[in-house]
């Protein structure tokens, strides 16, 4: 369904209509509800129906704790960290799925670096170096996760609710490695060096922060880029045809890299 609210439009998928329980009492129940926050990846596009990794995690956390679990899939393609945050602010309907949530995930960002990549790749980023936009994206990502993890705080008592996130992924190794749009002749780093020292930055902020909240982080950069960040996970098989978004494998990784956290504190 989709449901208009603050001007943005939100398609959710719902597996049932939930039993709200209150905080706290996650511990006894036989119901839970699993809300999914998010830009394309946890909507679950390009994957088969149900192949999604918010689905796919779903199914495991029922099977393996023995309780219902309701799915409440939130994610909303094309969304940055400013529209998750806003959403999470003014949201009539993410805020009380957040708020009555045992379950919560959440990925974003990606859409965040994706257009300063494009401006530097067409030397219109800005500063002497051509990467003042990348350098600005990290920036606002970063104010703007502050925001995200104060709501979550605000909405819900973390210490009673399974919260994950994940890192971000590169897409474009191979490509980026044969491109060049360094400006000056020395040094001369290709694309792919200038963009992972931003993502670099934004996922060890996404960790750093997340840890302090006692929010577990997916370790799906290392999983998909290798532990130097080099490895194109296209020869993998993780990325979908459009050379951007996880296959369905990509999203069963993803899967188990969040099921391999475990379901600390509620079990």
């Amino acid at each position: 369904m989709k449901i208009l609210f603050a001007g943005l439009v939100l398609t959710a998928t719902v597996f049932a209509i939930p039993v709200w329980l209150p905080v706290g009492s996650a511990t006894a129940a036989q119901t839970w509800s699993y809300t999914a926050l998010g830009d394309s990846h946890a909507f679950g596009a390009l994957a088969l129906p149900f192949h999604g990794y918010t689905f796919q995690y779903r199914t495991a956390l029922q099977n393996d704790t023995g309780n219902t679990v309701l799915l409440y899939n939130l994610g909303v393609p094309g969304w940055t960290s400013s529209d998750l945050l806003r959403g999470l602010r003014s949201s009539f309907v993410i805020r009380p799925a957040v708020r009555f949530s045992q379950i919560l995930t959440l990925n974003v960002g990606g859409n965040d670096l994706n257009p300063a990549r494009s401006k530097y790749k067409a030397r219109t980023c800005g500063g002497s170096d051509n990467q003042d936009c990348l350098r600005s994206a990290v920036l606002q990502f970063e104010l703007n996760w502050d925001g995200i993890l104060g709501e979550l705080r605000q909405l819900r008592n973390l210490g009673h609710t399974i919260v994950r996130t994940m890192d971000i992924y590169n897409p474009y190794v191979t490509e980026d490695q044969a491109s060049n749009t360094w400006i000056d002749p020395s040094p001369d780093p290709n694309d792919f060096q200038v963009m992972k020292f931003h993502l670099e930055q934004v996922n060890a902020y996404i960790a750093q922060t997340a840890a302090a909240e006692g929010i577990l982080c997916a370790p799906v950069y290392a999983t998909f880029n290798g532990p130097n960040g080099d490895e194109d996970p296209k020869t993998k098989g993780y990325i979908a045809f459009d050379n951007f978004h996880p296959s369905d494998f990509g999203h069963t990784v993803i899967e188990g890299l969040l099921r391999n956290l475990g379901y600390s504190p509620l079990l």
